[in-house]
């Protein structure tokens, strides 16, 4: 379903449960967008997959911080995975890239209108949940970042989508820092700023965290 369209349905089953006094204002309209979109949302669905011919010329980067985020000893990085799970993990780009591989050549949506078809490549995070040993009681992940206090939050559903990633490469070679080097979470079925670049940790959890932009307005599902 187009993201037209399922704005049209949900601000349509909105504006009926308004109408009844059911919930008010903004915030509630968000709310009730997001629990529509959760509702949606199949775990079987596949984004729709293009040639690397298609590939745009172009693909826009953004960052919160003011320069482009390096990180001064990449040596050193590691990706931590932790919260409610049996086995927290410190795992370097290396032993990411040595969990399963998912390449798909797919169409980005940013949420300030543009898009872009691109290859991505990295390790499922069904992958890396397996590999931790995610606990019964979480139903949500946190992703931050060291773009200074980037962060976004996901419900687990599409969390461990299929085609849900840990990016560790753009268009057939390793990423870089203008996409989220060394690692950045990558799914077709969200909008841009769901998709957060320059990931340090993974933490899940039983409470839902907010987001960078989710908690200046931004819809909270993001979905495409």
């Amino acid at each position: 379903m187009s993201p037209d369209r399922r704005n049209f349905i949900g601000a349509s089953a909105a504006a009926v449960l308004g109408a009844f006094g059911l919930y008010e204002g903004r915030d509630g309209a968000m709310r009730f967008n997001d629990w529509f979109s959760e509702r949606l949302f199949s775990t079987s669905r596949e984004a729709p997959k293009f040639d690397v011919s298609e590939r745009s010329k172009s693909f826009p980067n953004y960052h919160v911080a003011a320069d482009t985020p390096v990180l001064e000893r990449p040596a050193e990085y590691r990706l931590e995975v932790g919260g409610l799970v049996r086995t927290p993990l410190s795992l370097n780009v290396d032993e990411v890239k040595a969990l399963n591989r998912l390449t798909y050549t797919v169409e980005h949506h940013c949420v300030e209108g543009w898009s872009a078809v691109a290859t991505w490549s990295g390790a499922p995070r069904p992958a890396i949940a397996d590999k931790a040993g995610v606990k019964p009681e979480a139903r949500y992940v946190r992703f931050d970042s060291f773009d200074q206090d980037y962060y976004n939050g996901w419900d687990l559903v599409s969390a461990m989508h299929k085609e849900t990633i840990l990016a560790y490469g753009f268009n057939d070679r390793d990423i870089t820092p203008d996409h989220g080097a060394p690692l950045r979470l990558y799914a077709p079925h969200k909008l841009g700023y769901k998709l957060t670049k320059y990931v340090t940790k993974v933490t899940f959890t039983a409470e839902r965290p907010g987001g960078y932009w989710e908690d200046q307005g931004y819809p909270w599902f993001g979905g495409v």
